[in-house]
C-alpha cells in the first residue's frame, strides 16, 4: 500500500472515451479514480524508457548495417592479427610520431 504524505490537486481534460474508461475501471477495481490514474501514470513512466516500435526499428537498421560492415575473415587471421597487436605493444608501439 502507498502512503501518500502530499497530495495535489489538479485539473486534467479528457475525452468522454478517457473518462469512461477510468470510471469502468475504477468502479471494477474498487478504488477511487485518482488512484486508478496514479497508477496508470506509475505504469506509464516505468514504460517510458523502453525503445517505443519506431525507435525499435531505426536501431535494427543500424545494427544490420553495422554488421554488415563486419569484414568477413575466419578465427585464423583474427588471432593473427591480435597476435600482432599485441606484438607491436611488447614492443613499445610505434618508434615514431605519427600524424
Amino acid at each position: 500500500m502507498v502512503v501518500w504524505y502530499s497530495m495535489v490537486k489538479v485539473t486534467f481534460t479528457f475525452d468522454d472515451e478517457t473518462v469512461e474508461t477510468l470510471r469502468r475501471t475504477a468502479h471494477r477495481l474498487k478504488r477511487p479514480q485518482s488512484a486508478v490514474v496514479r497508477d496508470a501514470i506509475q505504469d506509464y513512466a516505468s514504460r517510458s524508457d523502453r525503445l517505443n516500435e519506431e525507435e525499435r526499428r531505426h536501431m535494427l537498421k543500424v545494427f544490420d548495417r553495422v554488421m554488415a560492415r563486419i569484414p568477413a575473415g575466419d578465427q585464423a587471421e583474427a588471432n593473427a592479427e591480435i597476435a600482432q597487436i599485441r606484438a607491436a605493444r611488447r614492443r613499445g608501439g610505434r618508434r615514431t610520431r605519427s600524424g
